[in-house]
């Protein structure tokens, strides 16, 4: 007889905080274990509604089905994501805005199975153990900048461009998500967070908190604090267990 292998179970918690600089927070999280599905967006910096932007992205999120395959469950999510978009560039359009628009990293699982969806730079990492791994890349200038050799990784994080995204929720008619599949583990810590987190804390710092704080989103959103917290700071953890 074939042995059944033992459910995941889904322990997550989420929060989002303006920072110490920033006079309003445009990013928005989505913590719903009952569907299986995290999302963290960060509403684009300098432009009008960046806000509105944010919550019109998890908002879609939130209306996936609760009863679905993996493989239905990331359908699902990409044609959230396109009315959306739909959404803030008719919504920038009536009120003659250039851009209205939000990153989006979504964390969608069903079984020993997940897979995220992303379109800008807000990430998600995967906490194995003591290793940490970053489980997509950033749609950024400096990304492509790297990628083709012209500057190092270590010129990046100071690099004058360092801010600017190359992809977007309203940002263009025709959206391309970029999706990465991958197994679960018991134990598995997956973390979604905008760039405030991680450009204030190292990876190291990251890993230690979370293996070391049952509940640690407050503790990463106060080491964030104590940095300086130059923008709004999201963080969603995911734990997996049997």
């Amino acid at each position: 007889m074939k042995e059944s292998t033992p459910a995941l179970h889904w322990n997550s918690f989420g929060i989002t905080n303006v920072g110490a600089v920033r006079k309003a927070n445009e990013d928005a999280f989505l913590n719903r274990p009952d569907l299986g599905v995290w999302a963290v967006a960060d509403g684009m910096g300098g432009h009008a509604a960046g806000d509105v932007a944010s919550q019109i992205v998890v908002d879609r999120l939130a209306q996936l089905p609760a009863n679905s395959s993996l493989s239905a469950l990331i359908d699902a999510a990409e044609d959230r994501l396109l009315e959306a978009n739909r959404k803030l560039l008719t919504l920038a359009m009536r009120q003659k805005e250039r851009t209205i628009g939000s990153t989006v990293l979504a964390l969608v699982a069903r079984g020993r199975h997940a897979a995220c969806l992303w379109a800008g730079d807000s990430r998600l990492y995967r906490i194995r153990g003591r290793r940490i791994e970053q489980m997509m890349q950033d749609h950024a200038m400096v990304e492509d900048l790297v990628a083709s050799g012209l500057i190092t990784r270590e010129e990046a994080a100071d690099h004058p461009q360092a801010n600017r995204i190359t992809r977007a929720i309203g940002a263009m008619p025709s959206l391309f998500m970029d999706i990465e599949l991958f197994a679960v583990r018991p134990g598995d810590i997956y973390l979604l967070c905008s760039d405030g987190l991680y450009k204030e804390l190292s990876n190291d710092e990251i890993v230690k908190t979370l293996n070391n704080n049952e509940q640690a989103v407050d503790k990463l959103i106060m080491f964030a604090l104590e940095r300086g917290a130059r923008d709004n700071v999201t963080v969603v953890t995911v734990r997996f267990t049997s």
